[in-house]
Order: C-alpha cells, then structure tokens, then sequence
C-alpha cells in the first residue's frame, strides 16, 4: 500500500469526520499498522501539500496538516461512489463527450473515473451526466462538444454499446477477487482481536474496495450481465465495513489522544 493513497483513504474515511485537520505525528501513527514508515508518510504530506490537497495548520500538539476545500470535494464525491451499493433506474439517455482531439492520460484518467468509457478514439459516454465534466476538459483547455442521445433501455443496442465501451468482464473479476481476497482477512477478527487488528483490517478492506469501485462506470442494471458480482461485493463491503467500524474507531481515537498526551498506544479489544 502506498503512502498517498493511504492519506487519502485516512482523511476520507477518518479525519473528515474529526474535522480533516490531524498533526503529523498522529498520520505516521495510524498508517504504521498498514506497514507504511514514517519517513514514507512525511514525503506523501509533503507532495500532497504541493497539489493542493493539504494545508499546513499549526497545532497544539505540533505540527499538523488540514484538508482543503479541493481534497473535501473529491472525497465527497469518493464516499458517494465508495457505498453506491444500489442502482438507480435509468431513462435510458447517455451523456456523450466528442473531443477534437483524444484527451490527455491524465484527462483520460479521471472522465474514467467520473464513469465514462471510450466509444472511439475522441468519443466518450457515460450512463449518467458527472457535473465535473465541463470543468475537467475546459481546464485541460480541450475542444469538445456535450449532448445527451436516448436508447431504449435495456435494448439489445444498448448493451452491445455499453459493452464496447467498458470492459465489464474485467470489472466482475475485480469484484470477486476482492472479495476473495478479504474474506479471510475480514473474517480473521473476532471478538478477541485488537482494536488495532480490526483497523487494519477495515483499513486494508476500505482501501481496495475504493479501487475496485474506482473501476466500475456504475452502469444501470438493464446494461449489466446477469447475474452481477458487484451486488453480492457490495453488500459484503458494507456488512464487514460496519461490523469492524466501532473497534477501529476506537483506535484511532486513541491515537489522537496519545499524540495529544505524548502517552503510546494501548491496546484492547473489539
């Protein structure tokens, strides 16, 4: 697991609750059970104040760093994917992209993330509309047109469409190994684990599945194959996010305070 995306997932899942700020003592702390070492997490900071993400905040416990207004917004808009778990009836538009010219990787990057998949080496669709669109491309300075074109839904053409422009072979696949791969993991913590044990556990869960949905277009069920692996994922993320969530909490809490207080770390159970 790398630093950056670990700080991300931290503030997003943790700290954005406890008001985005933390002092750097206690980021070094929460992130050592992910086997990240504190010389790795004050480099991740330090680029991530640089693009804008953090901000340095002077604490009484030292150092410390606050989420900006930018970073709020995506993790925003991360959550809302990250427990998506349903799908929402469609009315069976797409929102099409044309550019002039095929998109930069990094534009190309997020209109993926945002949901949309290539049609053709300057076109893009997305089952649904993403307000950040226009943003993205205006200010990657790219020319390029946007409208909405209906197919019936659920219409053999539909689908042939959706299944040129994603490939959702590979998506099923990472939905079932991810849950493959955390069942043991999930399953190893009891009621006599650690707090720790159960954080890093839900850390590790939390963490992959952001991946996994960061791939998924969050197609209408109609454009789907049946049956869906996402669903059955979902509702294993959300049942074994919820159970961990109370022990890890308690730990992070800790944390905090032990930074605070200048104390270490102890240890209990969930």
């Amino acid at each position: 697991m790398q630093a950056r995306p670990a700080l991300f997932d931290l503030y997003g899942d943790y700290l954005r609750p406890r008001g985005g700020r933390a002092p750097v003592a206690a980021l070094v702390k929460l992130l050592a059970p992910m086997g990240i070492a504190a010389p790795a997490v004050r480099t991740a900071v330090s680029r991530m104040v640089r693009q804008g993400w953090l901000h340095p905040l002077p604490l009484s416990s030292g150092p410390g760093y606050l989420l900006t207004p930018k970073a709020a917004r995506r993790l925003d808009e991360t959550a809302a994917r990250l427990h998506r778990t349903g799908r929402a009836p469609w009315d069976g538009r797409f929102d099409l992209v044309l550019l002039r010219r095929p998109p930069v990787p990094r534009v190309a990057r997020r209109l993926a993330e945002l949901g949309y998949g290539m049609i053709g080496e300057h076109s893009w669709m997305a089952a649904r509309p993403a307000d950040e669109v226009d943003g993205l491309l205006t200010g990657a300075a790219a020319d390029y047109e946007r409208f909405s074109a209906s197919h019936a839904a659920g219409s053999p053409g539909a689908i042939a469409v959706a299944g040129r422009a994603w490939d959702l072979p590979a998506t099923a696949r990472g939905y079932e190994e991810f849950v493959a791969a955390h069942r043991p993991v999930v399953s190893a913590v009891t009621v006599r684990s650690t707090d720790e044990e159960a954080y890093a556990a839900r850390f590790a869960l939390v963490h992959a599945w952001r991946a996994v949905v960061a791939r998924d277009p969050q197609l209408p069920a109609v454009l789907l194959p049946s049956p869906w692996p996402g669903a059955g994922a979902a509702h294993f993320f959300e049942r074994h996010a919820a159970r961990l969530r109370p022990a890890a909490d308690r730990f992070v809490e800790r944390c905090l305070a032990s930074v605070r207080s200048g104390a270490r770390v102890g240890f209990s159970k969930p």
